[in-house]
């Protein structure tokens, strides 16, 4: 899915083969452990305001993505969407920010000015969504399905871990499903198309038609467990993994400075935590 034109799309394959295949020094850290460290992580991303520090945080991650051997070039690849995300959410604020003028226009009339302290909030802000993007994305590499759907159906009350749990097993269909479309598209002249406006809409018609043959295929998939004697729960007896002596003693050193980060900044900041 991932590979030539839409090499900025997750490959869902990929990070699952990497996380039931390859054996580095998180594959066996517990997933209690990753996901504990990923709550704190949001934590963090949200209290914090300095871009050195966060520059911190995220080469700390790098790193053990490279540590745990991932691809980094793909998953440089996959950054494409968040980035595009966060600036079409955060260009717009970042104009009229207060600070020294790098870049002046006139819209319809309207003055708009980009300052220093604009730049900074959109370098701020999609730091913090790369940190986390590139988190998940190594917790997801790193952590094998069955300690996944485990983990999810000892979290979620019935019926959101059954959701969570066929979703994500249903998804590799929908994947190849929308790969052989866009395929087809591609082969028949699909990608030369000239008009932003037309290919916008044959591509509108390629996921309508997906969510369309995914519906069918969801009542197919449903036949064939409830042949199978499915009633409703699909239960995991899979165990989890619990966190080394060393793996309990950096869950209490990181919650400990998630809480003081949290109480210094709320206390520098300007009127405290209210």
């Amino acid at each position: 899915m991932s590979s030539g034109t839409f090499a900025h799309i997750p490959d869902l394959p990929l990070m699952t083969h990497y996380a039931e295949n390859t054996r580095s020094v998180f594959s066996g850290v517990s997933p209690w452990s990753k996901i504990v460290s990923l709550i704190l992580i949001v934590v963090l991303v949200t209290v914090l305001r300095s871009l050195t520090l966060l520059l911190l945080v995220y080469g700390a991650i790098v790193a053990a993505c490279v540590l745990a051997r991932l691809p980094l070039k793909k998953i440089l690849l996959w950054y494409t969407l968040p980035v595009l995300f966060v600036i079409s959410l955060v260009g717009l604020l970042a104009w009229g920010e207060p600070g020294n003028p790098v870049f002046s226009w006139s819209f319809i009339g309207i003055p708009l000015v980009l300052t220093d302290a604009g730049l900074l909030l959109i370098g701020v802000l999609l730091i913090k969504a790369l940190i986390v993007v590139t988190f998940s994305i190594f917790f997801l590499m790193t952590t094998r399905y069955n300690h996944i759907a485990a983990v999810i159906d000892r979290i979620f009350p019935d019926p959101l871990n059954q959701i969570f749990l066929l979703s994500y097993r249903f998804l590799f269909l929908t994947i190849g499903m929308t790969a052989a479309l866009l395929k087809a598209v591609r082969s028949r002249g699909g990608g030369l198309i000239r008009s932003i406006r037309i290919q916008g809409q044959i591509f509108a018609q390629v996921f309508a038609l997906t969510f369309i043959r995914s519906l069918d295929r969801a009542d197919r998939v449903h036949a064939a467990m409830a042949a199978r004697g499915y009633h409703g729960t699909y239960a995991t007896a899979q165990e989890i993994p619990a966190p080394s002596y060393a793996g309990m003693i950096f869950l209490a050193a990181a919650v400990t400075g998630t809480i003081l980060i949290v109480l210094a900044t709320g206390i520098s900041s300007p009127g405290g935590f209210l």
